[in-house]
């Protein structure tokens, strides 16, 4: 049988995808979180074979919670489940050994298919997920990135200048680039981007 532990904060997701992977033969639930810190906490308890993990929860996010498995050396392997590609978690989920990284939406039977396989050494990622990582190449140059970092600490235009030996007006046509490029709203939203796409 493969020990399965589902980490959901949704109570009926949660309760819908344990009742569905007990339908399979070769499949047990041995248990489920509502969120990071519980998942980890079971996970160390109960040493399942895979943990079913959403990648946004309440405590510790799913790859908060891989990264702990994985600087832990416990033998259980993820599968992350989420509901769109969110910039960064690909290449952060790769970093974290994860085995698996799935929609949601993806039907019960294509998710026991996934664990059987992930179980047998392989590595399951749903295209959709791979196609919208492609999509988040960075496309600041050094000298913008330099800026934004700059930014990010709190740096006025003028602060930038200085420390770049750049002129004012310079400093200000990069950061009106870097928002244009990012598709941001301001310099600080630009900022919470390219953080959250760990582009600076």
């Amino acid at each position: 049988m493969i020990k399965i532990l589902i980490a959901e904060d949704q109570r009926l997701l949660r309760g819908a995808l344990a009742s569905l992977l007990d339908l399979e033969d070769d499949i047990e639930v041995v248990g489920q979180a509502s969120d990071g810190a519980e998942a980890l906490e079971l996970i160390c308890k109960l040493q399942p074979d895979i943990c079913l993990m959403d990648i946004e929860m309440p405590q510790l996010s799913g790859l908060d919670v891989a990264e702990r498995i994985q600087a832990k050396a416990l033998p259980s392997r993820v599968i992350i489940l989420t509901t769109f590609a969110r910039p960064g978690y690909f290449e952060r989920a790769i970093k974290a050994n994860i085995h698996g990284y799935l929609l949601k939406d993806e039907p019960s039977d294509r998710i026991a298919e996934a664990i059987r396989r992930v179980m047998a050494g392989h590595r399951e990622v749903s295209p959709e997920l791979i196609f919208g990582s492609l999509h988040n190449e960075n496309p600041l140059t050094a000298r913008e990135i330099d800026i934004l970092k700059l930014a990010a600490q709190g740096g006025s235009a003028a602060d930038i200048a200085k420390s770049m030996h750049l002129s004012y007006g310079t400093v200000r046509n990069y950061i009106s680039e870097i928002i244009n490029k990012l598709e941001a709203k301001n310099r600080m939203e630009a900022v919470r981007i390219a953080e959250e796409k760990g582009w600076i």
